[in-house]
This record gives C-alpha cells, sequence and structure tokens, in this order.
C-alpha cells in the first residue's frame, strides 16, 4: 500500500482538505461578485483564491503521498473548480436574460 502517514502528514492533509473547501468556495464568491459588479478587485481576489486552493490541493498530494490515478482526481478537480463558476455564470446570464425587460414591461403597465 504505502508507507503508514504521521502525525504531522495527518495534520498536513487535513488542513489542506479544509483550505481547498474554503478556498473553492471564496473563489466561485469572488468570481461572482467580480462579474455581477465588474469589479476588477473582486475578479482579483478570485484569482488569488484559486491560486491558494492549487498550493492547497500540492499539499494534500504531498501530504498524503497520492501517486498514480490520485494525481488525475486531483487534476480533474482543480479544472472543474476553475471552470464549473464560469459555467454556472453563463447559465444564470442565459437563464435571466430576458428578465429585466419583463419585469420592466409587467411594471409599465
Amino acid at each position: 500500500m504505502g508507507d503508514p502517514l504521521g502525525l504531522q502528514d495527518m495534520f498536513f492533509g487535513t488542513m489542506a482538505g479544509a483550505a481547498i473547501v474554503l478556498m473553492g468556495a471564496s473563489y466561485a464568491l469572488f468570481f461572482a461578485l467580480g462579474r455581477l459588479h465588474q469589479s476588477r478587485s473582486m475578479s482579483a481576489a478570485s484569482l488569488v483564491s484559486y491560486g491558494l486552493l492549487a498550493v492547497a490541493t500540492y499539499v494534500l498530494v504531498d501530504a498524503f503521498s497520492l501517486s498514480g490515478v490520485w494525481i488525475l482526481v486531483t487534476t480533474v478537480m482543480l479544472v472543474g473548480y476553475f471552470l464549473l463558476p464560469r459555467a454556472i455564470w453563463q447559465l444564470c446570464v442565459g437563464t435571466h436574460a430576458g428578465e429585466s425587460a419583463d419585469t420592466h414591461s409587467r411594471a409599465t403597465q
């Protein structure tokens, strides 16, 4: 199987897992706020969050000595974390595209 994990590796792996969840959520939040308010600082914060997500993923892989198919899994996870907020944003924009015109026309009638 592999060498047993030490206490330090377990600690770093656990903290990296928590950081992955938090940085993934903050990346999605800052990405959406940056697009919603057309804010460069929020967009920059989203990229910083994604960078920290990538660092946390590296720490997780190193702490748990992942190899083989697990490297592929973490790579797919990183790509998914990057692309899915963008896809969800496009879905929301497409879904709500005619909504403001409909609301305005109903209010004026």
